[in-house]
């Protein structure tokens, strides 16, 4: 199992604005503190945005933030709006698999999906970026 970049980098992006729930932040500022490219943080920015996880503020003093507390982000909901696909194996039902209709491996690789998003769906941003969240602030260079 492995989620793609796309989603590491949103999950980030929605850390860093979790833990500075008050003010808004920059692509600059967010692919600075995680020595990201600003080119791919563009891209995860406006898909965060079209999912309602954050809202974009134009302008000279624009920015963005969380579009809701972090305690209603949950790592389920993220995972879930960024990741193209959550099949874990690209089953060929049908008559180009030898073994179509007698194989189990697809169900259950469809309950380990499963159990892998319950687990996520029990945790939000503010588990990750709450109050007692001081040494990650300071390594992102958050509110320092």
């Amino acid at each position: 199992m492995h989620l793609t970049r796309f989603t590491d980098y949103g999950l980030r992006t929605l850390i860093y604005l979790a833990l500075r729930p008050d003010e808004l932040a920059s692509i600059a500022e967010i692919a600075g503190a995680y020595q990201i490219s600003e080119n791919h943080m563009v891209k995860v920015v406006h898909h965060l945005g079209q999912a309602g996880l954050i809202e974009t503020i134009r302008g000279r003093n624009g920015g963005m933030r969380l579009a809701r507390p972090a305690e209603a982000i949950g790592l389920g909901m993220v995972v879930r709006a960024t990741e193209p696909t959550l099949a874990l194996v690209e089953c060929q039902e049908g008559e180009s698999c030898a073994i179509s209709g007698i194989c189990r491996l697809q169900k259950i690789m469809d309950e380990v999906q499963k159990a892998m998003l319950a687990v996520l769906d029990r945790y939000n941003l503010s588990d990750i970026a709450g109050p007692n969240s001081r040494a990650l602030r300071r390594r992102l260079g958050v509110g320092v």
